[in-house]
């Protein structure tokens, strides 16, 4: 499989208002349109802190010559079909729109299961469900009126707009997969025993059912098990199941690595269809930085973290091997105390788009607190919820206290209270900005270091 690296200095994300205000204004004119749907976004905030743009998967409109020339100046740039246009918009996070020759305006959803939202709501039985159980797209139509529809679409490591049928030994491939990758061995006494048993159930996972369709099974068990260990996590995934969303809301997905073994992370995720996309670095005296991913096909990104020097940032410290170092960052230490993020930690966090102010607000109430906001942009806001506490293994701080890693003092705190573990974050994005904030994540990343953070 080939793999483009794209360079950090090539990706210079910035906010897009102009498209931003046609996405805003056509979910308005929906939300005006179809009563039901109004309905479901009130609810959303209400009840999920979250808003109704952002489970926007897709927009179908009529072919509009006007429209057309708007999308194009905004930014968006078009793929002609048999039957009109395709319109995306490289520059910034926004959701695809049709132009078609014929048939309604229609707003398409997407949640994590489709039958699950048909229940919650009432519609079971009543609306049918075009694509098989299983397949990798799955629509209902949830509401009509004259001029607009509403359609719910869950999907699976493909962005057709249509379901495929399924064959038993499809159907087959996904249980036996989506279960091996939920009950993966995590524990190791070799790390890198750890990643071939995930790489080797990844390839099998890949032969049968094609390397998107594996890559969403993994990560929907990833996205399991962060959520057994995370109360945060849990809280807002039942508030946003009452609504029958799933956590299809998800921005990305952390993991934290040790030094030794980022690059072999970096192979697996790429085994799996993700590509490099930019560097992030939070400045000289930060100690850590980032390879940011994407798997297009899936809607997923990756933000894999690692202890790195300044000097590092500048080459290619994703595929090339990092010398080992006498001393531990803040990354590096969650990783000696509670063991790879790929393996048996699990993800450092999973961030989700919500309504900033009503998600913690809401969360607050439900008794999760939040950390202080470390971005708080016009265009970007984000924070942490306060961090799940796990407990810390004693051969774990034995290793490091002999290593002269940790003091005898960081040893009996993290005996006594354990370290913090992983996060929920909550984020808001506005006017299409894809990127993230690298000035006020140093602050935050030291106020979660187990050797400073109060637990």
């Amino acid at each position: 499989m080939s793999v483009k690296v794209r360079r950090s200095e090539s990706l210079h994300w910035s906010p897009q208002p102009e498209a931003a205000a046609i996405i805003d204004a056509l979910a308005a004119e929906f939300r005006d349109a179809l009563p039901w749907l109004d309905r479901l976004g009130e609810r959303m905030r209400s009840e999920t802190g979250t808003r109704l743009v952002d489970w926007i998967d897709s927009i179908r409109l009529r072919d509009d010559r006007s429209l057309a020339r708007r999308l194009a100046d905004a930014g968006f740039t078009s793929l002609d079909v048999i039957d009109g246009s395709i319109w995306r918009h490289p520059g910034g996070d926004f959701p695809r729109i049709e132009l078609k020759s014929d048939g309604r305006r229609a707003v398409f959803l997407q949640v994590e299961s489709v039958a699950d939202f048909l229940l919650i709501h009432g519609l079971a039985g009543d609306v049918p469900v075009s694509g098989d159980p299983l397949a990798d797209v799955r629509l209902a139509r949830t509401a009509v009126s004259e001029t607009s529809e509403c359609w719910i679409v869950e999907r699976h490591g493909s962005r057709s707009p249509a379901p495929e049928d399924v064959t038993p030994q499809q159907a087959q491939a996904v249980l036996y997969h989506g279960e091996a990758f939920l009950l993966r061995k995590r524990h190791f006494p070799d790390i890198a025993a750890g990643f071939d048993h995930a790489s080797n159930l990844i390839a099998a996972a890949g032969a049968e059912l094609g390397v998107s369709r594996a890559c969403d099974l993994f990560f929907a068990a990833e996205r399991a098990y962060w959520e057994s260990r995370n109360r945060a996590a849990r809280v807002q995934r039942s508030r946003q199941d009452f609504l029958g969303l799933g956590w299809a809301n998800h921005d990305h997905h952390t993991y934290r690595s040790s030094r030794a073994h980022f690059r072999r992370l970096i192979q697996v995720l790429e085994q799996m269809g993700f590509e490099c996309r930019e560097r992030f670095y939070a400045g000289d005296t930060a100690g850590w930085g980032a390879q940011i991913l994407e798997q297009s096909d899936c809607g997923i990104i990756v933000f894999a973290d690692v202890d790195l020097s300044p000097e590092e940032v500048s080459g290619d410290f994703a595929h090339l091997p990092l010398p080992s170092r006498d001393t531990l960052g803040t990354v590096g230490l969650w990783c000696r105390l509670h063991g790879e993020a790929f393996l048996e930690a699990g993800m450092h966090h999973l961030e989700c788009r919500f309504d900033f102010n009503a998600a913690r607000d809401q969360l607050e109430a439900a008794g999760v607190s939040s950390m202080p906001p470390f971005t708080d942009l016009p265009y970007l806001r984000q924070a942490f919820t306060h961090g799940e506490i796990w407990p810390v293994a004693g051969w774990r701080i034995e290793l490091l206290v002999r290593g002269g890693l940790i003091t005898e003092e960081d040893a009996d705190r993290f005996r006594e209270e354990g370290a913090i573990g992983s996060h929920l974050e909550i984020l808001q994005r506005d006017q299409g900005y894809k990127g993230f904030n690298q000035s006020g994540i140093d602050e935050i990343i030291r106020g979660t270091d187990p050797r400073t953070a109060g637990t």
